[in-house]
């Protein structure tokens, strides 16, 4: 299967309304809908549950159980203080870079619709040159044009909503990929074009295929736990992203060798399944895809864990994707990647068998 050929069209209208809509953490209803709309024609059934996790199933009935995850939610704020003069101050939703905030625009999202606003900041004529403050939660805050707190509240506006920022989907020099919330709903595009590659290629499983979109990520792995023990899964698959380690300000050193372009990353760590993660690096040697390596240390920060310490241990495995400027306005994939990683998965699955075990001991 040639890599030029994976992304259609229609693949690719759908992944630039998908990075668009927003779908912070708690809040991933509307992203959920337009995901499940577009997988519709390639799964049998669906799962949901009470906090918003969506899962396609394939093969409802099989007895052995195959997810392939990634994650629903992107980072944002929250609103925590209004001042009298009508200026707001907020706190994080998952792990939202204050040093990004200053200047730039933002949606407020409320009972009366989307408000808009900026994160205001002093001019530089106004700060003081021997020492300047830098950004900080403590002093980042939103400026919605009103004079008052009986403004803002009339807006709809009140402690608790949720901010996300409006940055929307581009492409740089034809192959790279630009947009927030690529962290990680990048990773339930992909998944969802390995079930759109299985439907197209008359492929028949011998085992139930569940293609897991979680939420809650970005605040602790929370919707994969859920979901872990609703689905009770014999191998999960997970897939996330990575920092690609390459751009300025990054030691190697610490954070390993990894670039965009590449191809896939495939992790090692404690949470990843020895036999499992062997047979997606034999899966990429014999298809001639691309791939590197990337040791985590004692955790992977991704579903990973949630599922690989489920229901009493769940082979996992990690493929992620090399991304840069993770949680800006601005991540960076290449589309290669992207390609390849669903080739990865899609191929990986075919070579998984009925009722396969992998045995630590065998």
């Amino acid at each position: 299967m040639s890599t030029q050929s994976i992304l259609k069209d229609t693949s690719l209208a759908f992944l630039e309304s998908y990075l668009n809509n927003a779908s912070p953490t708690g809040y991933e209803s509307e992203g959920q809908k337009l995901w499940m709309n577009y997988l519709k024609p390639y799964v049998d059934t669906f799962i949901t549950d009470t906090y918003g996790t969506a899962v396609g199933v394939i093969n409802p009935d099989a007895p052995f159980k195959v997810v392939i995850e990634g994650h629903a939610d992107e980072i944002s704020w929250y609103v925590n203080y209004i001042t009298d003069d009508g200026l707001l101050y907020v706190i994080r939703n998952g792990g939202s870079d204050h040093q990004i905030a200053p200047s730039k625009r933002v949606h407020i999202h409320t009972k009366k619709g989307i408000v808009k606003g900026v994160f205001g900041w002093p001019a530089i004529h106004t700060r003081l040159r021997d020492k300047e403050e830098p950004a900080k939660i403590s002093n980042i805050f939103i400026d919605l044009g009103c004079e008052t707190k009986e403004q803002v509240l009339e807006m709809g506006v009140h402690v608790g909503c949720v901010i996300t920022y409006p940055d929307e989907f581009m492409i740089l020099n034809e192959n790279k990929f630009v947009c927030r919330a690529i962290d990680n709903r990048m990773g339930g595009f992909m998944i969802a074009e390995v079930a759109r590659l299985l439907k197209e290629n008359n492929k028949t499983l011998p085992f139930g295929l569940y293609i897991v979109n979680s939420v809650q990520e970005e605040i602790g792995l929370r919707g994969a736990e859920m979901i872990a023990q609703t689905i009770k899964p014999n191998v999960a698959i997970v897939t996330d992203v990575c920092h690609d380690t390459t751009t300025p300000m990054i030691d190697k050193k610490v954070e390993g060798d990894l670039k965009m372009g590449k191809g896939p990353v495939i992790a090692y760590a404690p949470a990843v399944q020895n036999k499992l993660r062997e047979l997606i690096v034999d899966t990429a040697e014999e298809k001639k895809i691309p791939f590197q390596r990337h040791a985590t240390s004692r955790a992977t920060g991704t579903d990973t864990d949630a599922f690989a310490y489920s229901n009493g241990g769940v082979a996992s495995a990690l493929i992620s994707l090399p991304l840069r400027y993770m949680h800006t306005t601005v991540e960076m994939v290449h589309r290669e990647d992207v390609e390849n990683v669903i080739q990865l998965i899609y191929e990986s699955l075919l070579k998984i068998e009925n009722n396969e075990t992998f045995s630590y001991f065998k």
